[in-house]
């Protein structure tokens, strides 16, 4: 009797108070666990914690015994805003009449606080949702008000506060997530996205597409971001003519991907295997074509963003050519020659059979030279067992023209003096910054010389090379000699001592007038487009595929820096 008289004595000093004050409880002590949030203003900064016990001499009490403290009570009444005190026995009995009178009042549920809840407070938090703090259980991510409609019955809490997580630990709904969870800790974990796509607002329409495409593809982030450059630049056209969507969809869906196991054996006689991929992604105007990449960063997602946007740098030149990409995670460097033939003549063991001078002929790209164009086309042709001109390469007999080594370079300089033209400036005097020093960024600086322009950097994997007074066709000649014997950029120091090299570093934080990207893909973000801009670059020429992250690209439009797309600068070369 003296146990619930005591029950009794606290719900009545409960009562006296406008608002439920929360804060943690020691073993012995009561709590209601009915207590909505909106009630209690200081719910939002208490910590959910588990308390220890401070009378080790309470006993025990078993995990239903709160079955057997519901008790109904009321807000007692109130002269001027002030509780007014009335006799014990009086109150219970206005309590029971007011309870009578009003059926659907709630009943108070009284628990004791347990060691064994604070297990529960572990797999919750507290977070706000609507502006209001709610709390939510860390394997389901919902509060207790949502548990209440799940299909697994109604046995969620009903306002999930306090102790009342309880009762959703014990929940189907709860069960299921924890067997959901438990199942999927058991496959192997996707890796994230190290770099997350960017994603510009769009119309429902266009939007539409990149959702699909999501939803297919959702890690492959280049050849989202390529798609996602596309569909934003047409976007008004799509808006206009609704029935290019379907074509469109069509379009971005490419129509065949290979992917095949590379093995090879190196000098030591140890077995290795790479991956090789080919992507043949569009055959609407003819053959495809497009150019292979040996470099260890290369996979599927690289090689249908590489042939999507070859796709459409064959539509803007005056050939009738499909788009194609692909290559192999192998990297030649610090390979010697009969192991780059032994692995060139093991990819095309496996990619000849979809080659021909009707179907899909590749061309050069990062990582693959004349050297190695010239052992995949041997071994083509020795499993083919006919001799076709359909590897595009410096070799006259295998198809292009004498000149196509230098057209990809020289074509970027030459579309440079056209955008300059339309300025009503030319190249002569101005300050160049290039990335890159491969075939590409060697070809643009030999034709800026020729054009009286002023190249001032170059760049290999491990830094940049800065020359103030300029690069002439001596310096050059050392460079391209440097390149050529696979050596380190610092080697330029040696001769020419007033220039600098720095590390881990891109020279695009160096004064210029006009920037060429040749070095690879996003190697330009928001970081790199502020310093561009702030070089007093004016001018940027895309020469390599997609140099320029989405959120690079509209910091430079807004600062009024002309952006000439890979699409165009390079149309119809292998890049």
């Amino acid at each position: 009797m003296n146990s619930s008289m005591d029950e009794i004595n606290l719900l009545r000093q409960h009562q006296r108070h406008q608002q439920h004050h929360l804060s943690v409880r020691g073993i012995g002590e009561e709590i209601d666990l009915e207590i909505d949030q909106c009630e209690d203003p200081t719910f939002s900064g208490a910590a959910l914690e588990g308390v220890t016990s401070h009378h080790p001499q309470d006993p025990v009490v078993p995990a239903d015994d709160h079955k057997s403290f519901l008790i109904p009570c009321s807000q007692p009444g109130a002269v001027d805003g002030q509780p007014q005190p009335t006799p014990p026995q009086a109150e219970e009995r206005a309590g029971m009449l007011r309870l009578s009178a009003h059926t659907k009042k709630k009943k108070k549920v009284v628990k004791k606080w347990r060691d064994e809840w604070a297990d529960t407070y572990k797999w919750a938090y507290v977070a706000v949702h609507d502006n209001t703090s709610r709390i939510f259980c860390t394997v389901c991510k919902e509060y207790g008000r949502k548990h209440r409609r799940n299909p697994y019955g109604n046995e969620g809490s009903r306002n999930m506060q306090m102790s009342a997580l309880e009762e959703h630990n014990n929940s189907l709904l709860h069960k299921e997530a924890l067997r959901l969870q438990s199942a999927s800790k058991e496959k192997v974990q996707t890796p994230e996205i190290e770099r997350p796509v960017y994603v510009k607002a769009l119309s429902k329409t266009a939007a539409s597409i990149l959702e699909s495409l999501f939803k297919k593809d959702p890690h492959e982030a280049e050849f989202i971001q390529s798609i996602q450059e596309v569909v934003h630049s047409i976007e008004p056209v799509l808006v206009k003519n609704s029935q290019y969507v379907q074509i469109l969809e069509r379009l971005l869906e490419p129509e065949r991907c290979f992917i095949f196991r590379v093995p090879w054996v190196d000098d030591r006689g140890e077995a290795h295997v790479n991956r090789g991929f080919r992507v043949q992604f569009s055959q609407a105007l003819g053959p495809c074509r497009g150019g292979l990449r040996f470099h260890p960063s290369m996979n599927l997602s690289v090689a249908k963003f590489l042939a999507f946007e070859q796709t459409l740098k064959n539509a803007l030149s005056l050939y009738k050519l499909g788009g194609a990409a692909g290559g192999s995670d192998f990297d030649p460097k610090g390979k010697s020659e009969i192991e780059v033939m032994r692995f060139c003549q093991s990819f095309m063991d496996e990619l000849y059979r979809y080659l021909g001078p009707d179907q899909d002929f590749p061309a050069e790209d990062v990582g693959v030279g004349p050297r190695e164009m010239g052992f995949l086309f041997g071994q083509y042709r020795r499993l083919s067992g006919h001799f076709q001109g359909n590897f595009t390469g410096p070799k006259i007999f295998w198809s292009g023209s004498s000149f196509r080594t230098e057209a990809t370079g020289y074509g970027l300089v030459f579309f440079a003096r056209v955008v300059l033209a339309d300025m009503n400036k030319e190249l002569k005097g101005l300050r160049c910054a290039i990335s890159g020093s491969g075939k590409i960024a060697m070809h643009v600086l030999e034709k800026l010389l020729s054009c009286e322009a002023i190249p001032v950097t170059v760049s290999d994997s491990e830094g940049y090379l800065f020359d103030g007074d300029g690069f002439d066709y001596v310096k050059y000649t050392l460079i391209r000699n440097i390149k050529a014997q696979q050596r380190s950029l610092k080697e330029y120091l040696k001769t020419f001592p007033r220039a600098k090299y720095i590390n881990d570093a891109k020279p695009w934080g160096e004064q210029c007038d006009i920037a060429f990207p040749c070095a690879s893909q996003n190697e330009i973000d928001q970081g790199e487009a502020l310093s561009i801009i702030s070089s007093g670059c004016r001018v940027l020429i895309e020469c390599s595929n997609m140099p320029c992250t989405g959120q690079a690209v509209d910091i430079l439009r807004k600062a009024k820096v002309h952006v000439a797309p890979a699409k165009a600068t390079a149309a119809g070369s292998s890049r």
